[in-house]
């Protein structure tokens, strides 16, 4: 009986938040399009690609693929310099070959490297990124491409300009009134939906883009200078009958399969696409309710999949992406058959009833993004992370800051090697104590010695005088490298000279090649 109850579960929760990430997908994925300089249609290709065969791939339960705004510098540069759009075509499907070599290499493994503190600053970063973005496009300032996550804007201005300039020059009174209504409906919506019900399972973004379409309606009818003009609104390509439909699509051209630029094109669009997902999953598994975690590798396979069917037919390259993923983890998913059906719904939508789509205001689509990116950063976060300590709080504000003033892969780099710098400078306190009383020595280790700690310990040795008793304590340590084991033996060998009578505690000493009990030493153990 529980299973099929489980089931029953899952798919109400599934359902209404797949048509939330649809709804968030649908202008990220023209906005991605427009600013990587391809085809808008292939945008959407690489949207549904990422919802069903990544998401029927995939071993993720939460991750939700598509085109990424941290390829779109890379994607416009390969389209410029390949001969044709159907030859960087090419070039994501051999990228996506190489996904899959990475996935049978286990390189997904590099991602549990990465400190925790950094994947947090990465959402909150994510998250500020979509409301300073989305408040322009909320008031009808659309100066940006929809979905960027770069601080400066192709036109010479950031994202703090752009923001204030949405506010301060181009307001537009129909968006305004739009976006303002449908976040706060957002925000409400949260503490008043009900808990039971069938209301329960209704998706507020779903009630605020029907808000947005009949509001603009009704500016139409009364205030004909607030309504919305096609600028203001989602732009998805109308093909002609089933026939023009199928002619949206593009094919790969490998005529250029020999020559470097491909093979380079391919190679970066394969290594960028695989730390950006790898990234993601991760971060998804740290918002996840239930904390299930992905397999990285597999998580590799399904993107080279994905990568694989949507050159073949026309799309972007796809990768795991952290705003959708985080809207379908907002929204309640339970399962991947979420990221799976918002792939179908991008799919029925843009084939059956683009003319509707085209009804959607911008501005109530940046509402739903701005209450996710609120979510995402919320200042509880950054109360518990300073409570952490300053190891933990400072790597993740650097990563913000990092991530909001840069990009995203720039950013994660800069936070990474905070991180580390940290992980170093922690290894660097002192693991090694001194103490002496009269004859009697104690040189005790804290932690795990490595080859960092050669000369503290060799410092510590020096300090031990003649004609006394030394008890070196290893017994808080499980490993000892090499290069302290050679310290400590080389000291042993000379102590029967000294006339200093060694003891050795701890099984660590037992368990090392070389040993540090060699007999011809004479160290008793203690």
């Amino acid at each position: 009986m529980n299973k099929p109850q489980s089931l029953l579960s899952n798919w109400l929760a599934d359902l209404p938040a797949s048509i939330v990430v649809a709804l968030v997908a649908l202008p990220l994925c023209l906005g991605i399009a427009l600013a990587s300089g391809a085809p808008l249609f292939s945008g959407l290709i690489a949207g549904i690609v990422g919802g069903i065969v990544v998401g029927l791939v995939s071993r993720s339960p939460l991750s939700v693929s598509g085109p990424a705004a941290g390829l779109t510098v890379i994607v416009l540069d390969a389209i410029q310099s390949l001969p044709s759009y159907q030859v960087f075509l090419a070039a994501v499907v051999i990228a996506g070959i190489i996904q899959i070599v990475f996935s049978v290499s286990r390189a997904g493994l590099l991602s549990e490297f990465v400190p925790s503190s950094v994947i947090t600053g990465m959402l909150a970063a994510i998250g500020l990124i979509l409301i300073l973005k989305q408040v322009p496009y909320a008031v009808g300032y659309e100066k940006d491409f929809e979905g960027s996550e770069n601080f400066l804007n192709a036109d010479g201005g950031n994202t703090l300009t752009t923001f204030w300039a949405g506010l301060t020059e181009s307001l537009t009174p129909g968006a305004a009134i739009i976006g303002i209504s449908c976040t706060a409906f957002l925000f409400l919506w949260d503490k008043i939906k009900p808990k039971k019900g069938p209301l329960k399972l209704l998706p507020g973004p779903l009630v605020v883009v029907v808000m947005g379409v009949v509001g603009n309606a009704l500016f139409a009818v009364f205030r004909p200078e607030w309504a919305l003009g096609p600028k203001h609104l989602v732009q998805v390509p109308i093909a002609d009958g089933f026939d023009g439909f199928v002619g949206l699509f593009t094919f790969p051209d490998f005529s250029a399969i020999g020559t470097g630029i491909l093979w380079t094109t391919a190679l970066t669009l394969a290594i960028v696409a695989s730390l950006e997902s790898l990234l993601s999953v991760k971060a998804v598994d740290e918002i996840d309710p239930r904390r299930r975690t992905t397999n990285k590798n597999w998580e590799l396979l399904a993107q080279g999949s994905g990568n694989i069917v949507s050159g073949l037919i026309g799309g972007l390259p796809v990768t795991s992406v952290i705003v959708r993923s985080s809207a379908n983890v907002m929204a309640g998913a339970e399962s991947k058959a979420s990221a799976v059906m918002h792939g179908v719904w991008l799919l029925l939508s843009v084939a059956l009833i683009p003319v509707i789509l085209n009804l959607i205001p911008l501005s109530a689509l940046a509402a739903v993004l701005i209450a996710t990116g609120y979510k995402l950063t919320n200042p509880a976060l950054f109360i518990e992370r300073y409570r952490q300590g300053l190891t933990q709080f400072i790597p993740f504000v650097v990563t913000i800051g990092a991530i909001l003033f840069t990009d995203l892969l720039i950013g994660i780099l800069v936070g990474l090697t905070v991180g580390f710098a940290f992980v170093i400078a922690r290894n660097f306190r002192p693991a090694i104590t001194f103490a002496v009383d009269g004859e009697d020595c104690l040189l005790r280790a804290r932690r795990n010695l490595y080859f960092i700690h050669k000369y503290e310990l060799q410092q510590a040795l020096n300090k031990v005088p003649d004609n006394s008793i030394l008890v070196i304590d290893l017994s808080s340590t499980s490993y000892v490298d090499l290069d302290n084991i050679d310290v400590i033996n080389a000291f042993i060998k000379s102590a029967a000279f000294r006339k200093i009578d060694v003891h050795v505690r701890g099984d660590v000493a037992e368990r090392t090649a070389p040993k540090i009990n060699a007999p011809s030493y004479g160290v008793r153990f203690a």
